[in-house]
């Protein structure tokens, strides 16, 4: 009986190409490690370099050594840029350079660079007074909100910088990016360009009593939740950038308490629907300046149920429809800038919501966008 016969019967195998021509094959580039590292508000540590001729600055790194690890080489550039020691706990972001990118200083003969940002952490005061910077390399450094970060990096390493800080705020996968731009899918806090703003006044400490008679409540935030234990921020996209926000704003004459106000400002920014609002306790505005100078006066901070999400509508204070966010608390309060105060206040939120409502603590999870057709909430 003659045997079938296989196409692959006739193929004549090739030889596989000698290692020195395969080895001539690969892509060539060179690796770099930097890492994110914020003080306790969430201002991101740049370093200004002294040999770089556009006065542009950097994330603390550099250049990946022969024969050596990213993750190793970004602690021994942090402790030679900084004089610490940190642990690296996450990669948030990796990115592909080419060759040919308009950001290269001229002159520079680049192979192209694969970079890896790894997160470096947040510095205590002690650590940051520690700090100690070799002076033949670097002439400074700053704290900076993202906003002015972005503006004193070149164009890329922005994008870079964003991207990395924004998987570590919003518990995203890994980052991944070429020439600045996402290749996957784009989060949620860089498709609306979310940044964290930096608010002196919440080192204010929160007071828990009767708001005094003396003091006028001009002002009245939520901790929105809903029953997964998440909760709701809002952020304008205005011109420049949206900034994160809780639910909730000023007082006006036609609201008769400053519940009425977060029902209003909660159905209008977010298309909210709120029931059990709670009093955890109000911030002292010394001066009132961004109500025209009023003098002081009680910003409210409370807690509520969510029990709907209608669909997305236009501010009628902005004429823009507002991004509506679901975070952890702790989420929230690193992308409200209001540094361990906000921590405190996320979790005596989440307290509140688990003894008056029962409901679960959040799980780590990423920040997501709610539909624009709005939420059903069982």
């Amino acid at each position: 009986m003659t045997s079938p016969v296989f196409p692959s019967d006739h193929v004549t195998s090739r030889p596989a190409p000698p290692a020195r021509q395969c080895a001539a094959s690969r892509h060539a580039a060179w690796l770099g490690a930097a890492a994110i590292i914020t003080d306790e508000v969430g201002r991101v540590l740049l370093v200004h370099p002294t040999y770089r001729e556009d006065g542009s600055w950097l994330l603390p790194g550099g250049v990946v050594e022969a024969g050596e690890h990213p993750h190793v080489a970004c602690r021994r550039e942090i402790t030679e840029e900084l004089g610490l020691d940190l642990p690296l706990s996450a990669v948030l972001a990796v990115h592909s350079f080419s060759q040919n990118h308009p950001d290269l200083q001229p002159g520079t003969s680049c192979p192209g660079e694969v970079r890896f940002v790894f997160d470096g952490g947040t510095l205590t005061p002690t650590q940051v007074k520690a700090i100690r910077l070799p002076p033949k390399e670097l002439s400074e450094y700053a704290f900076l909100e993202t906003r002015d970060a972005v503006q004193r990096l070149r164009p890329v390493d922005g994008q870079i910088m964003l991207a990395a800080y924004r998987a570590r705020l919003g518990n995203t996968a890994t980052a991944h990016l070429a020439d600045g731009q996402h290749i996957l899918d784009v989060p949620a806090l860089d498709r609306h360009d979310v940044h964290v703003r930096y608010r002196p006044l919440w080192d204010s400490p929160l007071h828990y009593g009767r708001v005094p008679d003396r003091l006028p409540v001009r002002q009245a935030w939520a901790w929105c939740f809903v029953p997964d234990g998440r909760v709701v921020l809002v952020a304008d996209p205005g011109p420049r950038s949206a900034l994160p926000m809780l639910p909730g704003g000023t007082v006006e004459n036609t609201d008769a308490t400053p519940e009425d106000t977060l029902h209003r400002e909660a159905a209008e920014e977010a298309q909210l629907t709120l029931t059990d609002p709670v009093r955890l306790g109000w911030v002292l505005d010394e001066t009132g300046e961004v109500y025209g100078g009023v003098g002081p006066n009680a910003r409210l901070r409370l807690a509520a149920q969510v029990t709907a999400i209608g669909p997305a509508a236009v501010d009628p204070a902005t004429g823009r429809p507002f991004v509506r966010l679901l975070a952890t608390p702790a989420q929230a309060a690193a992308l409200l800038g209001w540094g361990p105060p906000g921590a405190r206040q996320a979790q005596l939120a989440v307290d509140t919501a688990r003894e008056r409502w029962r409901l679960p603590t959040a799980r780590a999870t990423a920040i997501k966008e709610i539909p624009t057709e709005g939420m059903r909430l069982s």
